[in-house]
């Protein structure tokens, strides 16, 4: 086995909080290298601006490793599962194939169990958070309107926000009449020229790639610049285990490249950023006699308490066109009218709402998110009835932390390195099936407030696991935690996580935004205290 010269930190993943994590330490002189499964995204292989762009999505762009099967995927177990987890390995991460949206969680979601008796606290709140928000609001690229009322105030986006579009504006005109919220999304997009890159040119293809380089992903934003601070990336490495030493401190890990030969990269600081189920996975790989149950494992909580945010579209169709195929596909406008616990209602917390476009012409034959194919005698009828006069609202909502959502190692099914795959299991609470009924039908209300002349619906969907949460907690206790509230392990000191795994509660928002600020706040910690940080000798 090869061995790689000693440098101060590793991480592990180039994704969202991988590459905020690289571009910050690398800026502050630390010695940094990443591994990542997957390779840089060529711009030139994204569909979006393709006349196949839509059955390209589903299969070489799909959202699930399972279908796409390419050679940076590992496969995963969701047999058990109500939800299929959706990921993706590359440089940049799953923001390659994000929707882009961009919200902030609200400061309830920090405190669900003093305000609601549920689940459990953060051991920090929002506006701890929030400058680290701030700052990589800037770093991003955001494009919005500060003011909502659902928020405290912050500083206005570095960019305003994206067009509503005529279906955002309809309905936003509705809940004005309603007097329900509404307020224009915040996207990770640009709306005018920023930091190199070029504004949104509106095709809605999102969640297949962004030809344009408007929506922003770390490839884009974050590593030419942790590249240039001197941070060295390594793509096409599956990495197989983290190694520790007798005083049980991470001394590094083991990857291997797509020829089959094994390699250690030393590391006086390991970070771990493979979202929350490559995370709880690689740390269960890990284990060894002195962490037999997984590597910062004592509190048993590795793998558990994994949330994806259950998932409902309703769709609004009109008698006029709204130029539906078109718009950026995360969000024109939002609405938390439902967002906070009721207690009239017999479930607690709520969703958000994100108005979406509907897509181009084959997603009206063949839905991505739900329905039937329509050919032969009705297709003429149904193109004519619903292309580019639909309104969609996307609806996340809040899903509670249960230990009996899990992760662990599948005893049969593997990658092509022969590395055990994750299996997943996942149950959709009593819970999340009553909020998302009820916030189902006001969605309903709404659109046919806005003139709807019919409305389709489609609850708990299976393929929608972009929100991959939980897995690691964050806590004070390392009893009742797997890292602290700074994101380093309880159990192994010099060992980091910053990806979504830390999550305490899932909110009921996008969470791409938190992770991010989560990572930079994380990166600034390690700056601040590396003279009292413990390394392997």
């Amino acid at each position: 086995m090869a061995r790689e010269e000693n440098i101060d930190v590793l991480i592990i993943g180039a994704g969202a909080s991988g590459g905020v994590a690289a571009r910050h330490l690398a800026e502050k002189g630390f010695s940094v290298v990443c591994l990542e499964q997957g390779e840089w995204p060529d711009r030139n292989d994204f569909r979006g601006a393709e006349d196949d762009w839509e059955l390209a999505i589903r299969k070489d762009w799909a959202l699930s490793p399972n279908i796409r099967k390419l050679d940076s995927d590992y496969p995963v177990n969701a047999e058990k599962s109500d939800i299929d987890p959706l990921m993706f390995n590359a440089v940049g991460g799953s923001m390659v194939i994000y929707a882009g949206t961009w919200p902030r969680m609200l400061p309830s979601d920090f405190r669900v169990k003093s305000l609601d008796g549920v689940a459990e606290d953060w051991p920090i709140d929002y506006f701890e958070l929030a400058p680290y928000y701030d700052q990589i609001d800037l770093e991003i690229g955001v494009s919005g309107l500060a003011g909502d009322p659902a928020y405290p105030a912050h500083p206005d986006y570095p960019l305003p926000p994206l067009p509503l579009g005529k279906a955002g504006r309809k309905v936003a005109q509705a809940h004005n009449d309603l007097g329900w919220h509404w307020w224009p999304e915040p996207n990770a997009i640009l709306s005018a020229p920023y930091d190199g890159r070029n504004p949104c040119v509106q095709r809605g293809v999102c969640t297949s790639g962004c030809g344009e380089g408007a929506k922003a992903s770390t490839d884009l934003t974050h590593w030419p610049k942790a590249i240039g601070a001197g941070a060295k990336l390594i793509t096409s490495a599956r990495v197989r285990k983290i190694t520790v030493n007798d005083q049980g401190l991470a001394t590094g890990a083991v990857w291997v490249d797509p020829e089959g030969r094994e390699f250690h990269q030393s590391a006086k600081v390991v970070i771990l950023a493979a979202n929350a189920i490559g995370t709880a996975r690689l740390l269960l790989l890990s284990k060894n006699s002195m962490f037999p149950n997984g590597l910062a494992n004592s509190s048993g909580l590795v793998g558990k308490r994994l949330m994806m945010h259950p998932f409902a579209v309703v769709t609004g169709w009109f008698d006029e066109s709204l130029e539906g195929w078109q718009g950026q596909f995360g969000a024109s406008i939002t609405s938390y009218q439902f967002y906070e616990t009721n207690p009239q209602h017999d479930f607690v917390r709520g969703a958000k709402w994100a108005l979406s476009p509907v897509g181009g012409p084959l997603n009206h034959v063949l839905p991505m998110r739900a329905g039937t194919e329509v050919w032969g005698e009705q297709h003429h009828e149904l193109m004519n009835r619903t292309f580019g006069k639909g309104a969609t609202w996307a609806i996340f909502g809040e899903d509670l932390p249960e230990e009996s959502n899990y992760i662990e190692l599948d005893e049969s099914l593997s990658d092509s390195s022969g590395i055990p795959s994750p299996k997943v299991h996942y149950k959709i609470s009593q819970n999340s099936k009553r909020l998302m009924g009820f916030q189902v039908e006001r969605a309903e209300e709404s659109l046919r407030a806005a003139g709807a002349s019919d409305v389709t619906t489609a609850n708990l969907l299976r393929y929608s696991g972009w929100h991959l949460m939980g897995t690691a907690k964050m806590g004070d206790d390392p009893a009742k935690s797997v890292v602290n509230r700074f994101q380093r392990s309880h159990d192994v000191e010099n060992l980091y996580i910053v990806d979504g795994s830390v999550f305490v509660t899932s909110s009921g928002v996008n969470p791409t935004a938190t992770i991010t600020a989560l990572a930079l706040r994380t990166a600034d910690n390690i700056v601040k205290s590396r003279s009292l940080q413990a390394v392997p000798s």
